[in-house]
């Protein structure tokens, strides 16, 4: 038995013994899923006791050097690990912002300091972060913010606002853009910063979407304190850090579709609604396009692992995060389409039992935004235009 053979017995066996057969079945909602942080309420006893269970393995982070809370497993096991999960259906322990984006930045551009203060907390469920891009006059054009951090000796004043700032209301700490030299040029002169979302001077107030739910946030600073020590990677070169961070960003938003239908194939949902007929789903033409789509889907997953396989071997993702933020977006809009025509008329109901308060309107209609947040499909396009096939400008 190899080595590989042998992680892989251990590991099948350990989560047969640990995970709860609670959290091996499917989310009901988004709101099972575990987000942790210090306001975090658990939805069960098995949820708590998975996270915990995960993290002590330091499972939660499987590819994180040790001394930080990680598990310091190769990619090989990290697949091994995420292959064995699936085929309990077990679920993901515990993730947020802080996993997907500012863990891998840390690691980066983070001082050994900022490793051992923010890390371990993280892989144990204990802070959620969330995000401060986005302004009012600053989307797409990101450079162009004008949240100012003043110089005060050995810390800054934060001043401004940041809007769409996914989950601020949940959030314990915040990673935030800020412009720390005004008189330099656009993408110069920003930088970095952490701080705790309960410092004096930091305000939220949630932004409604069309689903009638939304995890998104106008938040503001009004002479917020941040100590010196909690930039990250050099003073003025915060662009650097934002940059790698959004390649992240992006390759999480390209993946596995979120909400509802996270983990389900959507053949079985649609054959509760639609029906069977020897043993196929009953609408012959819905069938041809979700097994369009599933085809899609594998050939988007092959090239996830080609990508992620490049990284691996030193040769970074970069603009290629477009391509995986742009078509995964697209197929998860593609496939709440396809769930809402099985559904029918009974999927643009808002109330009943069955349909568990609108669920499947709401998440269809949040789907829409994946299009949108973590950059346009428009400027995605762009990027790939430019950077990978080379044309030139309009």
């Amino acid at each position: 038995m190899s080595d590989l053979e042998q992680f892989r017995a251990e590991t099948r066996a350990w989560l047969e013994a640990n995970c709860p057969e609670e959290m091996r079945q499917p989310l009901k909602s988004q709101a099972e899923h575990c987000w942790g942080g210090r306001k975090w309420q658990f939805q069960s006893e098995a949820q708590k006791v998975w996270m915990e269970r995960m993290a002590d393995k330091g499972w939660t982070a499987p590819q994180w050097p040790k001394e930080y809370g990680g598990g310091g497993l190769s990619q090989e096991e990290a697949e091994v690990l995420a292959e064995e999960m699936k085929r309990i259906n077990a679920r993901t322990p515990v993730s947020n912002f802080g996993f997907w984006m500012l863990g891998p930045a840390l690691l980066k551009f983070g001082s050994e300091e900022l490793k051992r203060e923010h890390l371990p907390p993280i892989c144990r469920g204990e802070i959620r972060w969330c995000q401060g891009y986005s302004e009012p006059n600053a989307g797409s054009d990101l450079a162009s913010l004008q949240t100012r951090a003043e110089d005060k000796g050995d810390h800054f004043v934060v001043n401004g606002q940041k809007i769409w700032t996914s989950y601020a209301d949940q959030a314990d700490w915040i990673f935030c853009l800020v412009r720390t030299d005004p008189q330099a040029t656009k993408h110069n002169g920003i930088s970095f910063v952490l701080f705790d979302m309960e410092s004096k001077g930091v305000s939220t107030r949630p932004i409604e979407l069309i689903s009638g739910e939304s995890p998104f946030c106008e938040t503001f600073f009004d002479d917020v304190k941040v100590d010196k020590h909690q930039v990250v990677g050099e003073l003025n070169r915060g662009w650097d850090v934002a940059k790698y961070l959004l390649t992240h960003e992006r390759n999480n938003i390209g993946g596995e579709p979120p909400g509802f239908l996270k983990g389900r194939a959507l053949g079985p949902l649609a054959a509760e609604y639609v029906g069977t007929e020897h043993g196929k789903l009953a609408d012959a033409g819905l069938r041809a396009d979700i097994a369009d789509l599933e085809i899609d889907h594998m050939a988007f997953q092959a090239l996830v692992g080609k990508i992620r396989a490049e990284a691996e071997a030193g040769q970074g993702v970069g603009a290629q995060s477009a391509v995986l933020k742009y078509y995964g977006t697209e197929l998860n809009k593609r496939r709440y389409e396809l769930m809402m025509d099985a559904l029918g008329s009974e999927g643009l109901e808002w109330d009943s039992e069955r349909t568990q308060g609108g669920l499947f309107a709401r998440e269809w209609l949040r789907s829409k935004g994946n299009s949108i947040e973590g950059g346009t499909s428009e400027v995605m396009l762009g990027i790939v235009s430019k950077r990978l096939l080379g044309l030139p400008d309009a």
